[in-house]
């Protein structure tokens, strides 16, 4: 079993190959300035190797664009395998990242708190306090009824 160090390494090292060679290496056009690799994950024993992607387009570029990774797996391995000089070459298995959804509905709901936020702002523009705009005692200012009360 390696080290997480050695793990993480080789995971940067997979990543950094991938994505030069799918930008200078591979003459596909369903891949093309379209796939971005953000992330890639080794196993502990270093056997299986997860390359995370996202594609810039719409559910069709998506689609193509892992097809396209699917048939240029054997060669995208193949450098891998050149560059890490390990023993035993990772498989690669390449995933679609969910970032850019997860990012999107989060701001999705950023937006809609703005717009409550705005909605609140809007009311309360025009309201007044319900007693006296500073509800809090401040020392000295009822002296007089202290004083009273002693007596």
């Amino acid at each position: 079993m390696a080290d997480n160090a050695r793990a993480k390494k080789l995971a940067d090292l997979i990543r950094e190959v991938v994505a030069q060679k799918l930008q200078r290496g591979i003459k596909d056009p369903r891949l093309g300035t379209h796939v971005t690799i953000t992330d890639t994950r080794v196993t502990g024993d270093l056997r299986e190797a997860t390359v995370f992607y996202t594609v810039y387009g719409d559910d069709e570029d998506r689609a193509s664009a892992a097809a396209g990774l699917e048939s240029a797996k054997g060669i995208l391995r193949s450098a891998v395998g050149a560059a890490a000089g390990t023993k035993f070459t990772p498989t690669l298995a390449f995933v679609a990242d969910a970032l850019p959804e997860n990012a999107k509905t989060i701001e999705d709901l950023l937006d809609k708190a703005r717009a409550s936020d705005a909605k609140v702002r809007e009311v309360s523009s025009g309201a007044q306090y319900a007693g006296e705009a500073d509800p809090y005692r401040k020392p000295g200012e009822d002296e007089d009824d202290e004083g009273t009360a002693a007596e």
